[in-house]
């Protein structure tokens, strides 16, 4: 990952920086309004500059992110965070939400795909 580049465009960005696993779900992420800079929408062709915040919501769990280096290419996990520094305002949403997981868990959460008929019976069996 020694290679750095002047320009880029955000969905390589996000990809390269492993917020999401290939370039088409960061292009439809930027396009369904998930990647927001500076509060406010962009498109996947944008240029992304060094210093810009950018709020990302990978599905999992929600991003704050200031960009420190750009790169077009995917790198290792050690290397790629590098390129980007969480806030600490984000950092403490994440914990919140992390802790709040560990208490609470959603029901729904260990159910991968459809349910099936068993899955639905314990699910209503649980709401009342």
């Amino acid at each position: 990952m020694s290679k750095t580049v002047d320009i880029v465009r955000i969905d390589k960005w996000l990809w390269a920086a492993r917020f999401f696993k290939t370039r088409t779900l960061a292009s439809d992420a930027v396009d369904n309004g998930k990647v927001k800079l500076g509060d406010e929408r962009v498109k996947p062709a944008r240029n992304l500059k060094t210093g810009e915040i950018l709020a990302i919501d990978n599905g999992a769990s929600v991003w704050e992110v200031e960009v420190l280096l750009l790169a077009d290419v995917r790198g290792s996990a050690a290397i790629t965070q590098t390129l980007y520094r969480e806030t600490a305002q984000s950092i403490a949403k994440r914990s919140i939400v992390a802790e709040d997981r560990k208490f609470f868990k959603e029901p729904t959460m260990a159910i991968k795909g459809r349910p099936t008929k068993r899955d639905r019976r314990l699910l209503d069996k649980a709401q009342s």
